[in-house]
């Protein structure tokens, strides 16, 4: 089943979808809408948001949060862990070397916004070498797909499962797909709904044990213990 066909082009929306046994939220944003994502850290106090109300506060008048959800990893004090980009400027350099934990499991990437396509997702390495110009820019780990072949080190039997969440981009980059499952999923099943599902070939793992959604499309708010980089669309 190709999820991706049941969204209408250009719709910001999240809607529900199933693979392979798994149910998914899947929120679509295309390159039109690009200059609508944001990419939210710090309240007008400097202090972290930590969570979707706190977002929702810093709009300005007739605006709305058509949805939003964690962006990447982060430091017990909210600050992101690898690379963050706000409107082009530099919150949090990028961090190469491999760890212990889900952000260094080698290779992870970059998911970057208003550079030479709408929408991409580039391994850190490459990112490092090359710097290519973004918009916005949240690192993560790892890569869920990578130039349309799983992570190395995903296991189709493991045993490990969170809900889980992350970010696809279409071949042309004219599409980011944002997608949270619903229950307990593995990297394995995650990765393959990103590839199969909907065709990508470069995905990024945004979290798993405190991954959060809203969407008022699909009567979600999570709420849960506090988040550092969040991302969401604004219109």
């Amino acid at each position: 089943m190709l999820v991706a066909m049941a969204l209408p082009s250009g719709a910001a929306q999240c809607e529900r979808v199933d693979h392979d046994g798994q149910g998914y939220v899947l929120c679509q944003v295309e390159a039109a809408q690009e200059p609508a994502l944001r990419l939210f850290q710090n309240g007008p106090d400097g202090a972290p948001l930590r969570n979707f109300a706190n977002v929702r506060r810093t709009l300005d008048a007739g605006q709305t949060l058509s949805f939003a959800m964690n962006a990447g990893m982060f430091h017990a004090d909210y600050r992101p862990v690898g690379l963050l980009v706000v409107d082009g400027v530099e919150l949090s350099p990028i961090v190469t070397g491999a760890s212990r934990d889900n952000f260094g499991m080698l290779p992870n990437g970059v998911f970057c916004t208003g550079g030479a396509q709408p929408f991409q997702v580039i391994e850190s390495v490459s990112f490092a070498e090359t710097r290519p110009d973004c918009r916005l820019a949240s690192q993560s780990g790892p890569m869920l797909v990578i130039d349309g072949d799983l992570h190395p080190r995903f296991l189709a039997d493991s045993d490990s499962r969170y809900i889980r969440n992350g970010v696809g981009v279409s071949p042309d980059g004219q599409t980011a797909w944002f997608a949270i499952s619903n229950r307990p999923v593995t990297f394995h099943e995650f990765g393959r709904f990103f590839r199969d599902g909907l065709g990508v070939r470069d995905a990024l793992y945004f979290d798993g044990s405190i991954s959060r959604l809203y969407a008022p499309s699909v009567n979600r708010a999570d709420f849960g213990r506090s988040m550092g980089p969040i991302i969401g669309l604004v219109e």
